[in-house]
Formats: C-alpha cells, structure tokens, sequence
C-alpha cells in the first residue's frame, strides 16, 4: 500500500499570504497530499515569504533556512520570491522558488519533486477548503495586486496591478465559508476601497440577477449572509462614505482599517499617498457624524525619509484630534527596491524609533479613554476561546491577532464561534472585561 505523501507548511507575512496558503493547501489536500505538523513528518516542505520589510526579508531567509536544515527538500514561494536571486544566494539548495499568488505553480514544483499517487480516500477536502483560521472566522481576498505606487513600499512589483476577483465567484467563497461554520469574514486585498475599478465596476450575475463589481454592492450581498463582516485596508476615498450608511444599518460591522500613513501634506506627497490631513480629519468626522459607532483603525509610519521634528509633531496633533480607535506604527524602514530609498535627508534609526515610541504613548492614552467610555454598556462579542479563566472573546470593535480582547470572567459555557451578550465592567489601554448579561 502506496502512503500518502505529507506536505510541511511555513506561512509568513500578512492575512493576504495567509489566503495564498489556505488556497495552496487546498489544492494540495483535494490532490490528497496530507499537511505534516512538523519537519521531521513532511516530505516536503513549503514556505511562503513576506518581503515587504527588511525584518520580513530577514525572517523568510531564516524560515527558509530552518526548513532546509530540519526537512531538506524546500519549496519557496510569496512575495519575496519575487526576489529569486536573493533566495539563492542565501540557500542555493532550494528546489524551486515562485513569486506571490502562484498556487498553480507552487503545484507543479510540488509535482515534479513529491509525485502523489491519486487515491480518492485521501483526495477528501472540507468544501471551504483547508484554513488555517480558527473555523469560526475566516479572511475573504476580493482582489490581487494594487495600482499605488507609494514610495516606501514594494508590493505591485511583487503582486503586480489591481486585479478584482469577480463578484459571483466572491459571494460563492463567502456563501461556503458561512454554511461552514464561520461567523465572521474579513475582507482583505491590497487596496479593499478600489474593488472593480480595474474592471469599471462591470456588472457580474450571482444567483442569476445582476450585481455591479463594487464594494457597496459586495458588502451589501455579504450582509445577507447573516454573520459579521468587517472591512480592512480601506483607503480613505471617498466612495467609501456610502459604506457609513450600511454600518449604522447593523448590515456590516461599523470597523474600517485605514492606513493613513502620516498627516503632513508633504511627507504624503513624499509616500505618494492619496488624500490630506484636513480632507481625512474631515471625513472621520463625517464618518462618524453618519456611524457614532465606527471603530477606526490605523497605520502609521515615524521617520520616513526628510521627516522633521515639526512634521512630527503635526502628525502627533492630527491623532490627538482625530482620536482613532486603534493605531499601529512602524518606525521607517528601508525596503530594497522602494523608491523612497533615494530620498534625502535619511532620519537617523534611533529618532525614527523615538518617535514611534512618542506616538504609540500618544495612542495608548487616547485608547485607555476611549475604552473607559465603554464602561457600563452592553455588547455583542464573539468567543475565540473557553479556558479554565473563562471566555477570551472580540466586540464588533476588535479584529482577530491586531485588536483588543474581551476578557469574560464569570462565564464558561460557551464554545468558540458562540455570541454573547455581556457588560463591560472594566478597560485598560488595550482590552476590556466583561461579565455576562442575564437573559
């Protein structure tokens, strides 16, 4: 009797590369390869790459060199495949190497080096496919690649232009994941707010009636579903208001990821990114004038190149007013291949670093507050996990591994996936405690 082949599994970088590997591994489990927990069990082992950072870089060489020490046979892939001859130089040894969302190719490499005879008892496969998510959720990719061309970062080199998927195929991914068992759907691209512009919004057909391929119509299709929907990496344009009105609905959950990026006009003409301060400052507020509810999240960047003290300090006064909900920051880091690595006037590491500490500090007081304003309301939260201290759950406020937690003392019977209804009794700068709501 032929033994099933075992692939052994390396997923690094963002939500984006985890659905890259939720696809390849689907693909290779209806082929009836079986996934390996460890190196010393695998046949093979994959390992897909972030490049995106220096530290990302570092990490995917050293992952890739843990896996050709420990297993030997190493297939590379992800986006810093894009950088092949990098990956040799550092481990010639590997069998093959590919770019980012190339699971077909990833494949065939897989193929030619761990042939598997077919055996329909092993070529069994989930109809959501394997995920590498906890069931109770699960990331939604609506499209590839991104028509930016910010100077600090090099992904559409890597993953090329724009790309939407089409809307039926989408909604036919979300309608399986939903009869599955998830509750709630993250969806991701590269740049969520620009879905179907690569394809002037065409009209796609689902169920038989016509829907346009635009991110109003797909959140509203997706709100049929009946579970939490929330929305990352949504950049600030303003087709985006109209989605204001469907999160007051209770349609999808009022969340929006928002890579500002930096508040000074001349330090985002620098990155090449779209819109101003003022111009954010007043969307937020419009925002939240249509959605009081609205959990804000953002991303910014210390240091960038030629940045002063005083542009700094102007994007200090742009959160102090603002006063997002969530924030995460990164000291600027130069990336090979970035445009923004000929700028002058480099910000020395150790200031660029000082002041994400500055903003981070800045932050954390402007969540502890408004944490603390939840105090006393009740709440829907999604449990993630029971253990012997109680429920670790998430509010509608609090997307999975970035966010906040809600911590459940006073309550065990409950599974994850489960919602609950609890009050908010304490906060911290980052989580909030609850106990349970008598029904």
């Amino acid at each position: 009797m032929t033994h099933p082949k075992k692939i052994g599994f390396v997923s690094l970088g963002c939500p984006k590369a985890l659905v890259d590997s939720e696809l390849i591994l689907s693909k290779l489990r209806a082929e009836g390869y079986l996934i390996a927990p460890s190196y010393e069990g695998a046949d093979l082992v994959v390992v897909n790459t972030c490049g995106f950072i220096d530290a990302a870089v570092d990490e995917s060489l050293e992952a890739i060199g843990e896996a050709l020490n420990e297993n030997g046979k190493v297939v590379v892939t992800g986006c810093l495949g894009a950088r092949e001859e990098l990956i040799r130089q550092a481990h010639p040894r590997v069998l093959a190497v590919t770019g980012p969302h190339a699971a077909d190719e990833v494949l065939r490499h897989v193929h030619a080096h761990l042939p598997q005879p077919h055996d329909p008892l092993t070529s069994l496969l989930p109809p959501q496919g394997v995920k590498l998510t906890p069931p109770h959720f699960a990331y939604l990719k609506i499209s590839e690649g991104c028509n930016h061309a910010c100077t600090f970062c090099i992904i559409p080199s890597m993953r090329g232009p724009l790309v939407s998927r089409p809307i039926g195929e989408v909604l036919q991914e979300a309608e399986t994941l939903a009869a599955a068992g998830v509750r709630e759907l993250l969806v991701i691209s590269q740049d969520t707010s620009a879905y179907g512009v690569d394809v002037k919004y065409r009209t796609g057909f689902v169920g038989g009636r016509p829907l346009r391929t635009r991110l109003r119509e797909l959140c509203e299709a997706l709100a049929e579903l009946g579970i939490w929907v929330r929305l990352h990496y949504v950049y600030p344009y303003p087709t985006v208001d109209a989605l204001l009105p469907l999160m007051a609905e209770g349609k999808i959950l009022p969340y929006l990821d928002v890579p500002f990026q930096h508040a000074n006009a001349r330090i985002l003409g620098a990155m090449r990114r779209p819109a101003s301060a003022e111009n954010n400052l007043q969307r937020i507020k419009a925002w939240r004038a249509i959605c009081p509810e609205v959990t804000i999240r953002s991303t910014f960047i210390t240091g960038f190149p030629g940045e002063t003290e005083a542009e700094f300090e102007e994007l200090l006064a742009f959160l102090a007013e603002a006063r997002l909900d969530r924030v995460g920051c990164f000291a600027y880091s130069p990336v090979d291949g970035a445009a923004a690595n000929a700028l002058p006037d480099a910000v020395p590491e150790a200031i660029r670093e000082e002041r994400r500490q500055r903003l981070m500090e800045l932050q954390e007081d402007i969540s502890a507050e408004r944490l603390a304003a939840k105090i006393g309301r009740e709440i829907d939260v999604l449990v993630d996990e029971v253990d012997e201290e109680g429920v670790v759950a998430r509010s509608m406020a609090d997307a999975p591994e970035i966010d906040g937690l809600v911590f459940v003392n006073d309550y065990f019977d409950a599974a994850p996936g489960d919602l609950l209804r609890v009050r908010i009794v304490d906060a911290d700068e980052h989580d909030l405690y609850a106990e349970t709501v008598d029904d």
